[in-house]
């Protein structure tokens, strides 16, 4: 009976505790040396290590694309470094061109300053010039008269057109001989070749103005203007004719443009007396001397 008692003091609960701990610890163990996960735990130190490897090598790569890139870029910089220096220089010398250019434009600018300014001044002194002319032309010509569209007869002298004039004055009722004639000559007319005005110097300004005076009664009184036959023409006798003092061409040219704004304004008078040209209004307006075509510009502006 004895060992019977043995065992069952053998497999008392402090033994079967021990025992248990003894087979978890055992089992713990089988469990970690199992085929299972020592092949487990193998990949995965074998994963990292991989890993490491290829970190390391993608390191290396993105080291040398940088160092490549480096090395390009320090090429084109090699490459662009003189084209700068280049423009560089080529601004410099812009910059000294346009500074050159200036300095040039300002001297130039002076230039056409005093230009002008001695434009001015020739433009004034020809003016002078002009009037002094005018001047000249005009009392040259006080005592002269002109008498227009006489046409030509064959054989034409200094005579006939002598006996043309005698013979107008007795028709218009102011006799003139030849001893108050001057000169006389037909001028050259471009447009009309046998119809050239005929220029008669009288001996006096008295004379020419007492006879204009006479013509212009005749015209007014007699229905009949004048013509080529009050001239003692017996062909193309009723060509008209006009008879005017002589003016210079620059006071032909102001009686002309004159007439012209007597027939688009209201201005009623103009004529011409001692070589100038004169125009009025009315009756009780003032008289106005023409001077020059700006001034008649400007009265035809203010009409």
């Amino acid at each position: 009976m004895e060992p019977k008692s043995t065992m069952n003091k053998s497999l008392s609960e402090s033994n079967i505790s021990e025992l248990t701990d003894e087979v978890i610890t055992c089992a713990t163990l089988t469990d970690e040396l199992s085929p299972t996960n020592f092949v487990s735990r193998r990949v995965k130190r074998k994963a990292t290590d991989n890993l490491d490897c290829e970190l390391s090598n993608f390191k290396e790569e993105i080291r040398s694309m940088i160092s490549i890139m480096l090395t390009a870029q320090e090429k084109q910089i090699n490459k662009i470094t003189p084209v700068l220096n280049d423009i560089k220089e080529a601004n410099a010398n812009i910059e000294k061109s346009m500074a050159f250019l200036a300095s040039q434009n300002e001297e130039l600018k002076k230039k056409l300053d005093a230009y002008e300014l001695q434009s001015k001044k020739d433009k004034e002194y020809i003016t002078i010039l002009e009037d002094k002319v005018e001047d000249l032309q005009r009392e040259n010509r006080k005592s002269n008269i002109q008498i227009k569209n006489v046409p030509k007869v064959a054989n034409e002298n200094e005579q006939e057109l002598m006996n043309m004039v005698v013979k107008l004055s007795e028709n218009v009722g102011h006799t003139i001989t030849g001893a108050d004639i001057k000169d006389i000559y037909r001028l050259k007319n471009k447009k009309v070749e046998n119809n050239g005005p005929i220029v008669v110097e009288l001996s006096s300004t008295i004379l020419k103005k007492d006879f204009l005076k006479s013509v212009k009664t005749y015209n007014i009184r007699h229905k009949e203007k004048l013509c080529a036959r009050h001239l003692g023409h017996t062909k193309n006798e009723y060509t008209p004719i006009y008879v005017s003092e002589q003016l210079t061409a620059k006071a032909a040219r102001l009686h002309f443009v004159a007439r012209d704004l007597i027939k688009s304004t209201d201005y009623k008078y103009c004529w011409t007396s001692h070589g100038r040209v004169y125009i009025r209004r009315s009756e009780d307006t003032p008289v106005i001397l023409v001077r020059s075509e700006q001034q008649v510009q400007n009265l035809l502006l203010a009409k």
